[in-house]
């Protein structure tokens, strides 16, 4: 399917001229991507994807969703940037919305990105006057200087070190080592309802639960990282809702925005009282064009009934990609639209790299495990269409294999 090809060399072109001018944190992306529609993107030559990374589960609508489009446009046209020194309606909205769907009297800060959104939850727990902090191995919440201390990836952080605060980091899921690592000293615990960064891994059930038991015990905050979970990706506003654990501060973005930047804290309970005029801001908290968009992306996962779509979406692509007995596919994993398929071997770069010359978009977020992440409006057709050109590209895969043996 073509967009309106561009002349062959376009792509080296684009990513001759990434090379020229940016850093090379990111290395160089595989692909320069010019157009979006729904599910699918297009290339500068005019090739087009189905989109199943979905900007790392941002495009919770796809991209150019007429109703993002028109909410951005229609704020931008009357009122955009006003600073925090001013009071925006939309802001104002977008805050309280989020706690009638929490469910909960609380207060939001608003931030520019998930590691914003953790910095904000790091320093309430800070301000409870508690030293010590715990998180997870393998736990992703961010690149900034205090949300890198709190992610569990050693690799991630050696560069940097050493790193702000005083955290433990213990085994996802392992209630009992949770139990032993908080005190009296710890301020809070941060976890992910399901650890995206770390390859989709689901912890059992009752881990939740268990957190936040341990938590109450000994007087710390529960903070639960809802960046990559939330805003539908998982069939609930909340993933945590699953368990029926009420955190004392949750943190959002990504699908919020529906492809523009934003972060939410959450806080409730004594949690919502501790920021306090001055110790805390951002110039761009609470922009009101992108909390437009926020309010956009949340109108129509209501209105569209998106949440139990993902719920029928997931599931169908569960099925199709669960194929027993195939020696690349070990399980499928996850929640939602938020998904791993757990490779039988180190192939997820090739297994990426097959499904893109089949048209298809993934993302290899473990040496073993490629993340699907598609935009919550998927419909059954793409599903289908996705499943036949992965399971095609793994077919690539394995005849390569043979090959080269």
């Amino acid at each position: 399917m073509s967009g309106g090809a561009g002349p062959a060399g376009d792509n080296a072109r684009l990513t001759r001229r990434w090379q020229g001018a940016l850093m090379d944190n990111f290395g160089t992306p595989r692909l320069p991507l010019v157009r979006g529609r729904g599910t699918r993107v297009w290339d500068a030559e005019g090739v087009a994807y189905l989109d199943f990374v979905g900007g790392i589960a941002v495009n919770a609508l796809g991209h150019a969703h007429p109703a993002v489009v028109r909410a951005v446009g229609e704020q931008i046209a009357s009122l955009g940037h006003v600073s925090n020194l001013f009071i925006a309606e939309p802001t104002v909205r977008l805050a309280e919305r989020l706690l009638r769907l929490a469910g909960r009297e609380g207060r939001v800060y608003f931030s520019n990105s998930g590691a914003e959104a953790n910095e904000a939850a790091l320093k309430i727990g800070r301000l409870t006057g508690r030293p010590h902090m715990v998180a997870a191995t393998g736990g992703f919440h961010g690149r900034t200087m205090g949300a890198l201390a709190l992610t569990g990836q050693p690799a991630k952080q050696l560069p940097f070190r050493p790193l702000p605060g005083e955290v433990t980091h213990v085994p996802y899921g392992d209630a009992g080592a949770l139990r032993a690592a908080v005190t009296e000293r710890t301020a809070l615990v941060v976890l992910e309802p399901v650890q995206g960064e770390n390859g989709v891994i689901v912890p059992p059930p009752g881990y939740l639960r268990a957190a936040r038991g341990i938590t109450e015990a000994n007087g710390a905050l529960l903070v639960l990282d809802e960046i990559q979970t939330g805003v539908g990706r998982t069939g609930r506003w909340f993933a945590a809702e699953a368990e029926g654990v009420e955190a004392d501060v949750v943190t959002l973005a990504k699908g919020l925005g529906g492809g523009l930047p934003i972060g939410a804290t959450l806080a409730f309970g004594a949690a919502a009282t501790l920021l306090t005029p001055g110790t805390h801001g951002s110039t761009f908290s609470g922009n009101p064009v992108v909390c437009a968009a926020a309010l956009a992306v949340l109108d129509t996962i209501e209105e569209a009934g998106l949440l139990d779509a993902v719920t029928r979406a997931g599931e169908r692509l569960r099925r199709g990609l669960r194929v027993p007995g195939h020696p690349l596919v070990r399980e499928v994993r996850g929640a939602g639209l938020l998904l791993g398929v757990v490779l039988g071997g180190e192939v997820a770069t090739r297994v990426q790299q097959a499904a893109q010359d089949r048209g298809l978009l993934v993302n290899a977020v473990a040496p073993d495990v490629v993340r699907l992440a598609p935009p919550l409006t998927v419909s059954d057709g793409e599903v289908d269409e996705f499943v036949d050109g992965f399971r095609a590209g793994l077919s690539d895969v394995l005849e390569e294999s043979l090959t080269v043996a």
